[in-house]
């Protein structure tokens, strides 16, 4: 049986109780927090994009992105509560990145919740519990018992809390592993073995994306294991891994059921270095026209093919999320107007700086 609220615990993402927008209010009343006026221009775009593409930010709480997706000040807290209804309201943002349930998992009330809160055509990339993805070891016991790779607890406090609450709404269930340490063939086909027994028990229909941070993983048994049981690569820039385009030397966009992505990390920073840096995400501090040309062409390729793109965007990956949306959007555009449905090699991006375990 799916997981229930737990009434002594307090709720991911407010409480809902004088949200417009939530089942549980029974009074509509006005929100304090109000779309910001959209440029024009960004309409043009929305129009000119294929639907196929979704393009969003990883989570929606951040009060630095006033006079880009809200208006007036607002707060962290008032943005978990009810930002999501404006966030919605952006002509580019399709989908958005849920994160908060990689630390714990929610039950399918809150997910409806947040369903009620954008239109039919919106979905989720949420993210699974991070005790699916962790080994039990002295370092990490405090955080919780680890279910690594546990069918039945992802089953049960994840699948069906998400597709139960969200619906037609669901979209990607997304497995990040932090890296391992794997650094042999035999621990990397080891580990893939495990991955695919461990995906070949959950229920078939959701679509499963996977996003590993250990390079040793990119190897043929990989994309092949993920093809048989429905699952895809999730193509992602991190500083722990090769550039997307190195990547689908491994794994071919062009044989994937959808093309996930996620545009994580700034090349050569740890994560709490590029809080710091970009902090208050209102602006692109370091553009990484590379990294966004890459996520064009698999967005471009997915158009080709008839088939679903996602790109979720950090604000660690430029400075500041919804921007990099916008000029990914235009990107895609151009991308899409004179591709030739392959994902140009680029070099990697700083191969040999040490890994990162950090969890954006």
């Amino acid at each position: 049986m799916a997981r229930r609220p737990d009434p002594n615990q307090s709720l991911l993402f407010g409480d809902g109780s004088d949200d417009p927008a939530s089942p549980s209010s029974t009074t509509a009343t006005a929100s304090s927090t109000t779309p910001a006026m959209f440029d024009q221009t960004l309409h043009a775009v929305a129009r000119g994009l294929s639907q196929r593409v979704r393009l969003g930010t990883s989570s929606w709480s951040f009060p630095g992105w006033r006079g880009i997706i809200w208006e007036g000040a607002t707060t962290t807290a008032a943005l978990a509560k009810d930002g999501l209804r404006v966030y919605a309201q952006h002509p580019l943002l399709r989908t958005v990145g849920v994160d908060k349930t990689y630390y714990r998992p929610a039950p399918a009330e809150e997910f409806a919740r947040l369903r009620a809160q954008v239109t039919d055509d919106f979905r989720f990339l949420v993210k699974a519990h991070e005790s699916l993805m962790r080994r039990e070891t002295a370092a990490t016991s405090e955080r919780g018992p680890a279910h690594f790779l546990d069918a039945a607890f992802a089953q049960d406090q994840v699948i069906e809390p998400i597709t139960e609450g969200l619906g037609v709404s669901a979209g990607p269930i997304l497995f990040q592993f932090s890296p391992m340490g794997l650094r042999t063939a035999a621990h990397a086909e080891a580990f893939i073995r495990k991955l695919g027994a461990f995906l070949g028990a959950l229920p078939q229909g959701p679509l499963y994306t996977i996003e590993v941070r250990d390079r040793v993983l990119l190897r043929p048994s990989w994309p092949a294991m993920l093809h048989d049981h429905g699952a895809t690569h999730c193509f992602s820039v991190h500083p722990a891994m090769p550039t997307p385009a190195i990547q689908g030397r491994t794994v071919d966009p062009a044989t994937q059921r959808a093309i996930v992505s996620r545009w994580m990390l700034h090349s050569g920073l740890a994560y709490a270095t590029a809080v710091d840096r970009y902090h208050p995400f209102d602006k692109i501090v370091d553009p990484d026209p590379a990294s966004r040309e890459q996520f064009a062409q698999l967005c471009a390729l997915a158009i080709a093919q008839g088939k679903d793109a996602w790109v979720i965007i950090n604000n660690k990956a430029e400075g500041c999320a919804p921007r990099s949306v916008e000029r990914l959007a235009r990107a895609i555009a151009d991308a899409a107007d004179g591709a030739d449905g392959a994902v140009s090699a680029q070099p990697p991006i700083e191969d040999h700086r040490p890994h990162q375990d950090h969890h954006p």
